[in-house]
């Protein structure tokens, strides 16, 4: 009785089944390892075009998922936005409390400051009136009222009339707008 060769020229059966089992389970991780590089490089690549070449890359039996992930970014897209947030979120904390940086140096001012105590650079211009820093794009101070550069106007409690006491109780005077 003459026994049929299996693949790779196997005669023994049950060798040539060990043998095929363990060229389908390979082709099953091979399989495994394109989908799992797709995978993790739409989780990390934001190029589509690099996603897709380091899945054909994957196609490599092996060698190709072994270089992606010597070669992917060490973190995930959803990490490096949440870091983002949590930079900007920190920055407006800084921000609310007075602490800023110069833009010429980089050294901590507060927002109250004209000048850079570091670089002597002028931050803000002063109000002519009261003093107060103005930022560039201002058209009046938000402290007293006057124009940037002209002479203040007069206040809300300089431009009203008395009122007749009787109307104040009658009527309540309108809220300031401070």
């Amino acid at each position: 009785m003459v026994a049929t060769a299996g693949i790779f020229g196997i005669h023994n059966h049950t060798a040539s089944l060990i043998v095929e089992l363990a060229v389908v389970v390979l082709g099953v991780i091979w399989l495994a390892l394109i989908y799992w590089t797709f995978a993790d490089a739409r989780r990390r690549i934001a190029d589509s075009l690099l996603v897709a070449c380091a899945t054909i890359a994957s196609f490599f039996p092996f060698i190709g998922t072994i270089i992606y992930m010597i070669v992917r970014p060490p973190e995930y897209l959803e990490d490096v936005h949440e870091r983002d947030l949590e930079i900007q979120a920190a920055q407006a904390r800084l921000s609310q409390i007075g602490l800023h940086t110069c833009p010429y140096c980089d050294h901590e001012v507060e927002r109250e400051f004209l000048r850079c105590p570091n670089c002597m650079r002028k931050l803000r211009d002063p109000c002519t009136n009261c003093g107060k820093p103005l930022a560039s794009d201002w058209k009046i101070c938000p402290y007293c009222e006057a124009d940037r550069g002209l002479d203040p106007t007069p206040s809300r409690r300089q431009r009203r009339t008395r009122r007749d006491p009787e109307q104040t109780m009658i009527a309540p005077p309108p809220s300031d707008l401070r």
